[in-house]
């Protein structure tokens, strides 16, 4: 086995549980590639607090419901880091609290797409 440090990517990783799962990879000396895909300020507070604790991060954006980000995210890590030795798939969406007949089908759709389809 190789002496290079493993590689994680975790969607939707730059708040939350994913952000306290890219800090405990980082701790765990994994190569980080946080996926975002809208919060700049979120996500490059994440990768620098990685970098100055001696990490290795970047940033990839991306939404997971959407094929060609899906596809650049892994183009981009492997750019990166020239491979992918582990994957957290934790990006989902729930949006504004309401009740499922006051749910827009738009807003069905894109739940679906991001937190079931991506998934896949």
């Amino acid at each position: 086995m190789s002496a290079e440090k493993k590689t994680l990517l975790v969607t939707g990783g730059s708040r939350g549980i994913g952000a306290a799962i890219c800090r405990q990879a980082n701790r765990a000396g994994y190569r980080v590639a946080v996926n975002y895909v809208s919060n700049q300020v979120a996500v490059d507070a994440l990768v620098a607090e990685l970098r100055a604790a001696g990490g290795d991060a970047f940033a990839v954006k991306g939404d997971v419901g959407n094929e060609a980000d899906v596809i650049g995210m892994f183009e981009a890590m492997d750019r990166a880091f020239g491979r992918l030795d582990a994957f957290v798939n934790n990006a989902g969406i729930v949006d504004v609290k309401a009740r499922v007949d006051e749910m827009s089908v738009e807003r069905l759709e894109r739940m679906m797409r991001i937190n079931v389809v991506g998934s896949f």
